[in-house]
């Protein structure tokens, strides 16, 4: 059984929620960005992280816009269930950008990253960081790991939403970046049957198959 939340920011209070409980040995729990228990680097942290990482079930984010980022990259990265991952500690582990994933017999198509609404008023690399933007060569693995399992998926997981729902959500709607042109695309060019995404804030399904999740936690099967 999958699991999926929202942005969780350090807030560990979520492990606590119901449905959670649900979860046997081996499932999995995915958060969609701003993980948020990377930042510091400190000795509390990283007993965080070993902890999250012993959970009966694999706890798996893919990256939001805030994480630290000069922490983060220097995780080793190692294939896993088809795809690359970040080892953060025991079954605690980062989905990279553009990657595909065997998990309880579905396809997952994950692609972290995104744009800090209010990085102008933010330091470089103490608030921010420049690795949050997806670079053209991630777009172009996700174009080859997708043609590679014929353009269809079973779930698409993101931090941010595809330009269009964010408009349609009235979320930043001044704010332009490549990869929302991407995810337009991928739209219409994937075959999927439903895309999670963080990042607004909002526990909420726009039909037919697009859900915003925050601080909920959806069980998909």
């Amino acid at each position: 059984m999958i699991g999926i939340t929202g942005d969780l920011h350090a807030d560990l209070t979520r492990f606590k929620h119901k449905n959670l409980r649900k979860l046997k040995k081996n499932d999995y729990l995915i958060i969609c960005g701003d993980f948020g228990c990377i930042w510091q680097g400190g000795k509390k942290e990283k007993r965080i992280l070993k902890s999250l990482g012993r959970k009966r079930y694999n706890v798996l984010f893919v990256d939001g816009c805030h994480e630290n980022y000069d922490i983060l990259l220097d995780y080793p990265v190692e294939e896993w269930n088809g795809g690359k991952v970040r080892v953060i500690s025991g079954k605690l582990r980062q989905l990279m950008r553009g990657e595909v994933y065997n998990l309880d017999g579905k396809r997952v198509f994950t692609f972290g990253g995104g744009q800090s609404d209010d990085k102008d008023i933010k330091s470089e690399s103490k608030m921010w960081w420049k690795q949050e933007v997806p670079s053209e060569e991630e777009i172009a693995n996700a174009v080859r790991n997708l043609e590679k399992h014929g353009n269809s998926v079973d779930y698409i997981i993101t931090h941010e939403p595809p330009a269009t729902l964010k408009e349609f959500l009235q979320f930043d709607t001044e704010q332009k970046s490549e990869m929302g042109a991407y995810f337009d695309e991928l739209k219409s060019e994937c075959d999927f049957k439903r895309w999670f995404f963080g990042k607004c804030h909002i526990n909420r399904t726009i039909p037919p198959k697009y859900y915003a999740m925050f601080d909920d936690v959806t069980l998909v099967e």
